[in-house]
This record gives structure tokens, sequence and C-alpha cells, in this order.
């Protein structure tokens, strides 16, 4: 599964929020991810699993043209407190993914924050997080954490990789083969070009 065609009302909504955006790289990847969550084709919440202030401050900079009565219709499921109902393994992958940002801008913590909160999905990670395909993501990943793109040069899955990076930082493997190479799950972590 390498890419979906999006029904109409998915890409409908897309271009519904890419006219209230600057054109910014990250909002075209956002638009993707709030046009699927509107259609329940994510594991993320309405606010992508940021506090409902984070949510706002990220709408706000990518989608300036959003009216604001969008802001008092926002439930706020997840608390003003930042870790709040987010699993140490969540914050564990936000930790990790800001370990590989590239500074461009601070958004790039709530993409992490995003990120993290999607991994918890049982889809590929594109997937889960209302992406269109697994170029969607390496576009948005290579755009705001460049290095962590780099350390994947094997071209394992993304949750995947994330997920072995923290087993690799604990010094804790949860893989059955201390190889890849060697590992019988391997077709099942790597894309095969």
């Amino acid at each position: 599964m390498n890419a979906l065609i999006m029904p109409p009302r998915i890409r409908q909504r897309y271009c519904h929020w890419m006219g209230l955006s600057r054109g910014d790289f990250n909002a075209v990847y956002l638009a993707r991810m709030l046009a699927s969550v509107e259609q329940g084709h994510s594991v993320l919440g309405e606010t992508l699993g940021l506090t409902k202030t984070r949510f706002q401050t990220l709408i706000q900079r990518y989608f300036p043209e959003k009216d604001k009565g969008f802001q008092a219709q926002l439930a706020d499921p997840l608390g003003e407190a930042d870790n709040q109902n987010l699993s140490a393994e969540a914050i564990q992958l936000t930790s990790l993914l800001l370990g590989y940002r590239a500074q461009r801008s601070n958004s790039e913590y709530a993409l992490a924050r995003i990120i993290a909160c999607a991994c918890n999905g049982r889809d590929h990670l594109w997937y889960d997080l209302g992406l269109w395909s697994r170029d969607d993501l390496n576009a948005l990943l290579q755009h705001n954490f460049p290095e962590l793109v780099k350390a994947n040069r094997f071209n394992m899955r993304w949750k995947k990789f994330l997920y072995r990076q923290l087993c690799l930082e604990s010094d804790v493997m949860m893989c059955r083969s201390p190889n890849c190479r060697d590992c019988v799950d391997y077709a099942e972590c790597f894309i095969s070009e």
C-alpha cells in the first residue's frame, strides 16, 4: 500500500484548507491531515494530538485565513498540560523526533508530537497521520527532520524505524534478530523498491 486514491470529499476539504493557507511547505501536509481527520480517515483527533492551544497556534501559523469562530468550537480532550494523557511511549517518540529537527521553525515541535501520536495507530504511519502516501510522509520528514531521513538509509518503514531507534537508544531490543538482514521479519519492516 503505497498511496491512496482519496475520496472526493477529502480532496474537497483539502482544497478548502489550502485556500486558507499561505502555501507554506508544511501547510500542504497539514491540510491533508486535517481533511482526513474531518472525514474519519486518520487515527488523530480533531486537534491532531496537540493541546488546544498548540493546535490553534499551528492553525494560525499555517492557515491564517481560518475564521475566528473555529477556535471556540474546539473541544480540548487532552487538557492544556502538554503531556497530560500522553503515553510515555509518545513522549519518548516526540523526544526522539526532536533530536533530529531541522530547526527551521517551532512548528517542528508540534509535528513531532503529531507524528508520535499517530504511531499509536495500527496501519502505516502515513495512513494513520491522514497523509495520502508514503511519499507525503517522506517529504514531511525530509523537510522537518532531515537527519532522521538520512539515518533511515535502508528504507525501513517509518513506524518500525522510529521504534527501532527507541530500542537502540534504550539498549532494549524487541526485534527477533540483532541484525535486520538476517531477520525473518525483514520484508515486514523494509520497503522493497
